[in-house]
């Protein structure tokens, strides 16, 4: 059985999302302050955290940053800031989505319910592209042990939050071609994209620090203006 972490606290709005995921065959725990939360999800074994931004002592931002250092599960950012900034904050600290409240609770764990199984899926995964066997990925200096989900650039180790690395397998197994921000979105989130284009921006910027001899110069990962981005091989 899965195991997510809540840090929450709110405890109403806690208990309704720790019922629902309940349901769907989940265990659940909450943690009502930072240093609670913090403390549990870097000592104890969990598949998920949903992180609560604006939290009592440690903030979420300093929760997402250490946890993100430390393992590399799927991490859910939850907040009433609605500003792009935050959202590309909590994105760049590692997050792997930034979910604005109000919102449903079928929302959340239909996110919940994607973000399990892409990362399950993913995790072991093969692919196309240009090979060295069937556990493993090369494109020039970039090899991604599949098995592992490490990931070497020219000879160098490169960590990589859990959606990144999902990003980048995909980019890797669709080589040539142009996808936009939208399709991105629904094939690394799998949700609707709902016009948010902040998630795959923050991500594609990332990826180029990890991967890029020069960044502002991208060999790998080009923009197409005004259409969306195509990795080159």
């Amino acid at each position: 059985m899965k195991r997510i972490l809540i840090i929450e606290d709110e405890s109403v709005i806690a208990e309704v999302q720790k019922d629902y995921l309940e349901v769907s065959g989940y265990a659940v725990e909450i943690a009502a302050t930072g240093e609670a939360g913090l403390q549990k999800a870097l000592l104890e074994p969990y598949d998920l955290i949903l992180l609560d931004l604006m939290l009592p002592g440690v903030d979420g931002y300093e929760i997402c940053r250490q946890v993100r250092a430390a393992k590399n599960i799927p991490i859910l950012m939850v907040s009433a800031r609605r500003e792009e900034i935050d959202k590309i904050r909590g994105l760049g600290l590692g997050a792997d989505d930034y979910i604005m409240k109000p919102f449903s609770v079928g929302e959340l764990v239909a996110r919940v319910k994607a973000h399990l199984a892409r990362f399950e899926r993913l995790t072991g995964g093969g692919g196309s592209g240009e090979s060295r066997g069937r556990d493993s990925l090369q494109v020039g200096g970039l090899i991604i042990d599949t098995l592992s989900r490490k990931v070497h650039v020219n000879g160098r180790e490169v960590a990589f939050t859990s959606k990144e690395y999902d990003l980048l397998v995909f980019l890797v197994q669709h080589p040539n071609r142009v996808f936009g921000k939208e399709q991105i979105f629904e094939r690394i989130w799998g949700l609707d994209a709902m016009g948010d284009n902040a998630t795959v921006t923050v991500h594609i910027s990332k990826l180029r620090e990890k991967i890029e001899s020069d960044p502002s110069k991208p060999q790998y990962i080009e923009t197409i203006w005004g259409v969306g981005y195509r990795f080159n091989v």
